[in-house]
């Protein structure tokens, strides 16, 4: 396994404090531990006697249990705290919770929050360490890393490769974060969606963006589609979904459009008939479990890593 003195990360809040050295870092430790998780007995004691706490204030299926399975294989303690079972519906401000959590001497804490900035916040709070499981629309850096390991899995580089990003730009902290990522490590990266859901100054992040889906997708090494996030929208942005499926949806005539051997991601959960037609997020070139599967690996490495910087 790689070392972790060579990382000189104490806290994981985006891509982009992180180098092209940091990325491929991250990437080759995640791949030695992968294989842990096809053994009979899934358990290494690399963090035994270690406390991680997972304080989740959004809804979270993946991430969530992604962090604490990670978590588990590395025999570390996993303590879980919801906004339902927090203080926080009670009137207490998050730099008390942080205050309150720290007295307790954990030694991570994996923060999802819908206010971008949190995690930031919390680290300035706590001695442990603190990663980033997603703040507003601002970064989920290991949705980021996970998506750059498994297109590195299909392509063996990360150089050179058109990346095609479709959908809810403007309130997706993947899109960031992918963006930064591949960008970073020499992809170029395509947005297309609907232009009331294309932030301004998309091209500052290294972003290219396209007038058409065609443009998007075609010749491209990577389809990733993104959900419609409803939640983060004050105001509806889209006609209909019937008509987002049917002017934005990755159809089979669309997807023929990227290269033979292109791959499709999505970082879930998939809305089923609207980015994805079942045939193509279930179809041959579908890398979507893929994903599920190397973000426990990718978590493990973040969690190792800073570890190390403790």
């Amino acid at each position: 396994m790689a070392s972790g003195s060579t990382f000189a990360h104490r806290h994981i809040l985006g891509l982009e404090q992180l180098s092209r050295e940091d990325i491929s870092h991250i990437l080759a430790t995640a791949d030695s531990f992968k294989e842990i998780s096809t053994r009979s007995i899934k358990k290494v004691p690399t963090l035994r006697g270690h406390t991680i706490i997972n304080l989740f204030f959004e809804p979270s299926t993946r991430t969530r249990l992604s962090f604490e399975v990670a978590a588990k294989r590395m025999s570390a303690d996993t303590f879980n705290i919801s906004p339902s079972t927090s203080s926080t519906t009670k009137g207490e401000t998050l730099a008390d919770t942080a205050r309150n959590i720290s007295a307790m001497h954990p030694d991570i804490i994996i923060i999802r929050h819908a206010c971008s900035g949190a995690p930031l916040l919390l680290s300035r709070h706590v001695k442990a360490a603190v990663i980033n499981a997603g703040d507003g629309a601002h970064e989920h850096p290991s949705q980021g890393l996970l998506d750059l390991m498994t297109v590195k899995e299909r392509r063996t580089t990360l150089s050179g490769l058109k990346i095609a990003l479709v959908g809810d730009i403007a309130h997706s902290r993947v899109a960031r974060s992918d963006i930064i990522g591949f960008t970073r490590m020499g992809s170029a990266v395509h947005v297309y969606g609907p232009s009331t859901l294309i932030p301004k100054g998309i091209d500052q992040l290294g972003a290219i963006l396209c007038s058409s889906l065609e443009e998007a997708v075609r010749d491209a090494d990577v389809v990733m589609t993104l959900r419609i996030q409803h939640e983060r929208q004050n105001d509806p942005l889209l006609p209909s979904l019937r008509e987002y499926a049917r002017q934005f949806g990755i159809s089979g005539r669309i997807l023929s459009l990227a290269k033979p051997d292109a791959i499709v991601m999505h970082p879930g959960p998939v809305n089923r008939g609207v980015e994805l037609p079942p045939e193509v997020a279930d179809g041959p070139q579908s890398v979507i479990l893929d994903q599920v599967t190397n973000g426990v690996a990718v978590r493990m490495a973040l969690l190792y890593l800073v570890m190390g910087t403790s």
